[in-house]
């Protein structure tokens, strides 16, 4: 039997669980409008052990949503992970943010789900699931137009989940795609996932591992009057 504790920080929602085995023991979260991962992710910690009645020795291994997401957000969580790795001696496992999100949209046969996250204007990240959940194209930061993901559309009912949903809404038209924008990342569907992870040993090098930004942070400055 393992323990684990999950973390999910790419985006709004600062959610927490702890999972026995591949099962959900605990689950503390909340999506607010702003980022709260500062204030409440060592809380809700805190709060999941105490729900699931266990202590921080308890746990056997961390699993980390390791992006692509907000910035900041995914540098909250990895440096509350590594903390907490290092302090307990235990593994890091990380969890690809958009491969827990397509998890959430049960899906028939031959249908297919894009998780879309905002980015800047008219960009989104992006990655494309099958019926399995078996990426069968890679993650990318993409401008979304009329012609985004129509190899998918033609032949396929196509879901395209999270908060780049709206984006895509106003100018996808075709019938096969179907829409979702209240599907955040959330620590629940990384359960399986990052048990999966453990009974293979796939951990991460603690002292070396970043979150996967897929592309530069850009700081704006003000422009001078």
């Amino acid at each position: 039997m393992a323990i684990l504790l999950n973390l999910e920080t790419a985006t709004t929602n600062c959610s927490v669980s702890i999972s026995k085995d591949d099962k959900i023991i605990a689950l503390k979260e909340n999506n607010a409008e702003n980022y709260s991962h500062s204030e409440q992710l060592h809380i809700f910690i805190k709060e999941a052990l105490q729900e699931a009645s266990l202590s921080f020795s308890d746990i056997d291994a961390v699993s980390i949503s390791k992006g692509p997401g907000s910035y900041t957000g995914l540098r909250i969580g990895v440096s509350a992970v590594k903390g907490l790795c290092f302090s307990l001696d235990v593994p890091l496992i990380s969890i690809p943010t958009l491969e827990s999100m397509a998890r959430q949209v049960e899906l028939q046969a031959g249908e297919i789900v894009i998780p879309v996250l905002d980015a800047r204007r008219m960009e989104v990240y992006s990655c494309v699931y099958d019926a399995d959940y078996q990426e069968i194209r890679e993650t990318r930061a993409e401008i979304i137009d009329e012609g985004s993901f129509a190899e998918y559309v033609s032949t396929s009912k196509v879901y395209l989940i999270g908060s780049g949903s709206e984006k895509c809404r106003g100018v996808l038209e075709h019938p096969n795609f179907q829409f979702d924008a209240t599907i955040v990342p959330s620590a629940r569907e990384m359960a399986a996932l990052a048990f999966k992870k453990f009974q293979a040993k796939q951990f991460e090098d603690v002292a070396y591992f970043e979150p996967y930004y897929l592309k530069d942070f850009v700081i704006q400055s003000k422009k001078k009057v």
